[in-house]
């Protein structure tokens, strides 16, 4: 699965070739990469690439994909643009006329559905995810406001465009 990652200014192409274990195999640029990344604890990564080890801290920030990579002496701005992206970047426009109402742009099947009908939710919290193309994709709310409306379950396989979540603004 061939990825952008822009890091700060800097866009590179990304392919994951293989996983054992801890041990990753990725194409970047070009050019064929292997490294060792145990998780020490939620966001905290340990990274061991030619003998040489690094600790970062991950964290995502804002918007799914967006993350902030943190290690001893420097700091990132890290953002994945994966083929779900790219679609989404795409169909921007088709997809901003949705309103309040949460939509997938391609087939999947629901994983997990964190919140029930009714349910105050923050601006970025996640309201559903799923599952496409091999990759689990979570969806946040885009204002503070209420879940009016949950419109299928988790299990359930869906078609691209279909309305799963109705929200309502609480924003003036």
């Amino acid at each position: 699965m061939q990825n952008e990652v822009r890091i700060n200014s800097r866009t590179a192409n990304v392919e994951l070739l293989g996983k054992e274990g801890s041990k990753y195999r990725a194409l970047i640029d070009g050019r064929e990469y292997e490294f060792d990344v145990v998780r020490v604890e939620p966001g905290i990564y340990s990274v061991l690439h030619n003998g040489k080890s690094t600790n970062m801290e991950m964290i995502e920030v804002g918007k799914a994909n967006h993350y902030s990579v943190k290690t001893l002496t420097n700091q990132y701005e890290v953002e994945v643009i994966d083929a779900l992206t790219r679609y989404r970047n795409n169909t921007k426009g088709d997809l901003a006329s949705a309103g309040n109402v949460i939509t997938t742009p391609m087939p999947g099947k629901v994983v997990r559905i964190p919140v029930k009908e009714g349910e105050e939710v923050e601006a970025g919290q996640t309201v559903i995810t799923i599952s496409a193309m091999k990759m689990e994709s979570e969806y946040k709310s885009a204002f503070h406001g209420t879940v009016k409306k949950i419109l299928v379950n988790e299990g359930d396989t869906i078609e691209g465009h279909q309305p799963l979540i109705e929200l309502e603004s609480l924003e003036d």
